[in-house]
């Protein structure tokens, strides 16, 4: 079982490092004394003291983030504005008519719309021409519903939510268009994004370096076929990749994907074929992968590597699956397959050695899986994205997964494995939700618990008006009886921004973050939505073997940052430019680092 530490994906910027990897640019030296132990034994002064700098320090972040985004908060939201009425009936009283669907009109736009003046320019009008529209049989595939079938307001709404998560879209709108005699024409009308990634980078996060050069298209001559080849280099490994995914291929739901990389620590390729639950009504589901990672494995310790070795890796899993379909506002659905999984350890040459290993094993084992869904979307705006439709789910969704190894069947031990996982949402007003998630693995020999993780997290959001949000975020994890090897991860490369990459390590975690949110209607280029933010962040990871003994506490930082939404591009991440302020430094960490860093949320 693979604890990794969630990186996350980096963008363009460059600065020199320091003698703990934060930036040079930040013009401030590192704090020569510092008890960051504790503050116990300060006399009331002390306390004043430490608390008059951190009362500085928040309101400075924040009236800079302030004067960096007052031109936008001067405008007005301009993308809230109702659609005009329409005469023909809305498709909730085409449902209750019990009207049929007749006609269904495709009609997939370019990237931009020169009917607009705003985007009617010499550099638009190139892109559209050189762009390669999605196909209109590519998006009638994706639809739930068809010609002669009666109108269903839940299967058009979800089939805008499935198009929605394609990164080729970038908008959609189903309408009917006409009614007569029972019958109703809809149109669905698509507009695409720019899918062709060429892009060097080159960023900075957690004192880590990672730079980049890649070509990938997302949409294929059309076909929503993704293709692409990149050469990256990072903490752990550099080297080339090449991946190429059909999502949506034969009956527009099955999914073919390859991926091939030639790394410096070794090689890894993975290739599936998989007809997903993809509808919440879908009656079956099957699917084959198989995988193979050879790669060389870190152990961290107070922020630096202290142990690496080999690990040779290979999974493959057949599974099939069905379900009653939708039922009420409730799904279950099951599946039956054969899993295998191989992990083979040794020591690597020239490299810090491990004082012991984990365990060579192989598992091979039938498993039965069970998934409950409830039917409770939401479409938001302004939440993890700026100035675009997100769609939240707000009921429960549970699953358990029960595996047999057997040595019957090749397994290296007789083993059963478990893992589950529980998520539900509360929204007791407009603007307010409460997202609540957990997951629980291990496994068990002959009675004895091993390998055994406990995870849950916690996400508030709270609107501010139409432009401001609150979210606040609490994460935490424990291992019991971990392999050699395992560990749990902190820093600045997955949440603790203030602080160098891996940080801290342990057997237990916890994080805290709290944003105050701006989300603007500044439109630059009309390319890129803004937004910004002031945080806080405080965490600890601890205990077990490798648990560090520098500054082993609990951890705070704050900071500022703006956010840039590429909204136009099918690679629309968000970008972060953040200053990050650590509080409990040690005498090698600078003042604060500047992050450049790109996410798939604010």
């Amino acid at each position: 079982m693979d604890l990794p530490y969630h990186s996350e994906r980096v963008a363009a910027g460059s600065f020199q490092s320091t003698p703990r990897g934060d930036l040079e640019i930040h013009g401030a030296p590192p704090r020569a004394h510092q008890d960051y132990g504790a503050i116990n034994g300060c006399c009331p002064a002390d306390y004043l003291t430490v608390l008059g700098g951190l009362a500085r320090r928040v309101l400075g972040c924040y009236a800079i983030f302030i004067w960096m985004l007052a031109p936008a908060l001067a405008r007005e939201f301009s993308d809230n504005d109702q659609p005009p009425s329409r005469d023909v009936p809305s498709f909730a009283e085409l449902e209750a008519a019990g009207a049929v669907i007749g006609d269904i009109r495709i009609d997939t736009q370019d990237i931009f719309d020169l009917h607009d003046p705003k985007e009617n320019n010499g550099l638009f009008r190139l892109a559209n021409k050189l762009h390669i529209k999605t196909r209109p049989s590519v998006i009638r595939r994706l639809l739930l519903f068809k010609t002669g079938e009666p109108v269903s307001v839940r299967l058009i709404e979800e089939s805008e939510r499935l198009m929605h998560a394609n990164r080729h879209i970038y908008d959609v709108s189903i309408v009917p268009v006409a009614y007569q005699d029972g019958i109703a024409d809809i149109e669905v009308k698509t507009r695409d994004t720019w899918t062709l990634d060429p892009g060097i980078s080159f960023s900075r996060a957690g004192g880590s370096n990672s730079t980049g050069l890649s070509l990938k298209e997302y949409n294929l001559l059309g076909t929503g076929t993704a293709v692409g080849v990149s050469r990256k280099s990072n903490v752990d490994r550099t080297g080339t990749e090449f991946s190429v995914s059909h999502l949506h291929a034969f009956d527009g739901w099955t999914s073919i994907n390859y991926s091939y990389a030639d790394l410096d620590d070794g090689k890894r390729q993975a290739v599936g074929l998989t007809h997903p639950f993809y509808a919440l009504d879908t009656r079956w589901a099957a699917g084959v992968s198989a995988s193979q990672n050879d790669r060389i494995d870190s152990i961290y310790t107070n922020g630096e590597i202290s142990a690496q070795y080999r690990h040779q890796q290979d999974i493959a899993e057949v599974y099939g699956g069905w379900s009653a379909g939708l039922v009420d506002r409730w799904v279950q659905r099951y599946s039956i397959g054969l899993s295998y999984q191989e992990d083979a350890y040794a020591p690597e040459p020239l490299r810090i050695p491990a004082a012991q290993l984990p365990p060579d094993q192989t598992l091979i084992g039938p498993f039965i899986r069970y998934e409950l869904v409830e039917n409770a979307f939401e479409k938001k705006r302004n939440r993890n994205q700026i100035g675009r439709s997100e769609y939240f789910q707000l009921g429960l969704t549970a699953g358990v997964q029960l595996t047999r190894a057997d040595t019957g069947l090749g397994s290296s031990r007789n083993l059963w494995l478990y893992s589950a996982n529980l998520s539900d949402a509360f929204e007791w007003s407009a603007g307010q939700t409460l997202l609540l998630s957990g997951t629980f693995s291990g496994q068990v020999d002959d009675g004895r618990p091993e390998r055994q993780m406990l995870s849950a997290s916690t996400s508030y959001y709270r609107r501010q008006g139409r432009r401001g949000l609150f979210f606040a975020t609490a994460t935490g994890s424990r291992m019991w009886d971990p392999y050699p090897g395992d560990q749990l991860l902190l820093g600045g490369d997955n949440g603790l921004r203030g602080y160098p990459l891996r940080y801290q390590s342990g057997d237990r975690l916890v994080l805290i973050s709290l944003e105050e949110r701006v989300y603007t209607d500044w439109y630059p280029f009309r390319l890129f939505r803004v937004g910004g933010a002031v945080f806080y962040d405080g965490g600890r990871a601890w205990g077990g073997a490798y648990q560090s003994t520098i500054n082993p506490g609990w951890l705070n930082d704050i900071g500022f940052g703006l956010r840039f939404f590429s909204v136009r591009s099918a690679f629309g991440n968000v970008w972060h430019l953040d200053f990050a302020f650590p509080l409990d430094a040690d005498p090698s960490i600078r003042s604060f680092q500047f992050l450049v860093k790109t996410k798939a949320r604010f």
